[in-house]
């Protein structure tokens, strides 16, 4: 089998199994569970539709760094259920999810999982910089659209893109993604600097979509060309030339946001997929056993199998 490196933005992984699941499915003691046996499940399917040799479930150390809300408040902000001082800002979580976020964490290291995070900075960083420094090829897995700028033909880094659910999962190349908003992968971040992005909290350029930031890109490349076009009068009309202008505080500020960081100082991790020993197997049917997720963990340990 070639050497193939999976890496999961787990978050956007677990929320989409809470509200996936029903919230009926529970562990023998009526705690909730439908993250956890939906995350387990995911996994598997992953695992058995895309083999891949190696995997990393990614991790949101701190989802809101501040130095990103330093540059744009904005940033994530609908999304805050309380701020913190002195760290992470907490997230707007059910509680019924965050109460699985441990076991979650727990079944991954009972499958032998890797798990990564960097303090200071959101998964989508991780996932940046081991996609940058991979010597294999990688699929990046997850529902966020910002990843799309990692896509690289020349790479071989496709993104599995779970929005559509996940029997319906849409594996993007540098074609599809051409395909889907007429800009190249390494054209995406500007794309959605230009455009913004209400999900996370970005205002974009005012009176620019996604149709006006396509031309624009394919005018004048990328971001650095499109001010200085628009500084020069050149290349587009007098009206967007004076939304370019208005807008360049937040275009100054926008790309340090918008770019996934890809040179983290990340420790070396074993990530090769092997099926269980008798050890794991073992501990595995006992966290099955206590949470209820015998099923999950069922499938699972069946797709390691065929690692």
């Amino acid at each position: 089998m070639t050497d193939r490196l999976m890496l999961l933005d787990s978050a956007s992984l677990y929320f989409r199994a809470f509200y996936g699941v029903p919230d009926t499915v529970r562990s023998p003691d009526g705690t909730p569970v439908n993250a956890v046996r939906g995350f387990l499940d995911i996994i598997a399917k992953l695992v058995t539709t895309y083999e891949p040799t190696h995997l990393v479930a990614c991790w949101d150390d701190d989802w809101r760094p501040q130095w990103r809300v330093d540059l744009i408040p904005s940033y994530k902000t609908h999304r805050v259920a309380e701020v913190v001082e002195a760290g992470p800002d907490v997230e707007v979580v059910p509680d019924p999810l965050q109460a699985q976020v441990p076991v979650i964490r727990e079944a991954l290291a009972a499958f032998g999982i890797a798990v990564l995070g960097a303090a200071d900075h959101e998964a989508d960083d991780v996932i940046g910089t081991l996609a940058t420094r991979a010597t294999m090829p990688v699929d990046v897995v997850t529902g966020d659209r910002d990843l799309f700028q990692l896509v690289d033909d020349s790479r071989d880094v496709r993104v599995i893109y779970t929005a559509r659910g996940m029997s319906n999962l849409e594996v993007l190349t540098d074609a599809a993604v051409v395909a889907k908003y007429r800009v190249l992968p390494s054209q995406y971040a500007d794309f959605a600097t230009l455009r913004g992005d209400t999900s996370d909290g970005l205002p974009g350029v005012a009176g620019v979509g996604d149709k006006t930031a396509a031309t624009l890109l394919a005018a004048h490349g990328d971001l650095d060309g499109i001010i200085t076009a628009a500084a020069a009068g050149e290349g587009m009309s007098a009206g967007l030339q004076a939304k370019i202008t208005a807008a360049l505080p937040y275009l100054e500020v926008a790309p340090t946001v918008v770019n996934v960081v890809r040179d983290l100082d990340l420790p070396t991790l074993e990530t090769r997929l092997d099926p269980l020993d008798e050890t794991q197997r073992a501990d595995a049917a006992k966290l099955a056993e206590r949470w209820g997720l015998g099923g999950a963990v069922d499938r699972l340990i069946a797709a390691l199998d065929r690692t």
